[in-house]
């Protein structure tokens, strides 16, 4: 169920592993260190710092990072521009699904 917090609606983590199934646009805005070091599979890497250049042919797009805290401040600037960007809330830290890379 989405959540609105000042504007900007959350997924839970368990939200999002069900909606992977589907095509979505899932952007990881966490440092490139960050990502190689485990991200979701269908995650692009646009760090919070050049999400202004995001420029994607989907509108709906889902923002991930470590916490949720980058993810949503991604997410207000993405709506900004048009999108309907959503949060994933907990981000990497709650989620227990599959990952590439790291660990």
């Amino acid at each position: 169920m989405f959540k609105f917090l000042k504007g900007v609606s959350a997924i839970s983590t368990t939200e999002l592993s069900e909606r992977l199934s589907g095509e979505i646009e899932l952007l990881d805005v966490r440092s490139p260190a960050e990502y190689r070091s485990g991200h979701i599979t269908k995650a692009v890497n646009i760090p919070l710092d050049k999400i202004n250049t995001y420029d994607g042919k989907e509108k709906q797009v889902y923002v991930i990072c470590q916490s949720g805290m980058r993810s949503k401040k991604a997410a207000k600037l993405l709506r900004k521009k048009g999108y309907e960007a959503t949060n994933v809330r907990g981000g990497m830290s709650q989620w227990s699904g599959k990952i590439r890379g790291g660990r």
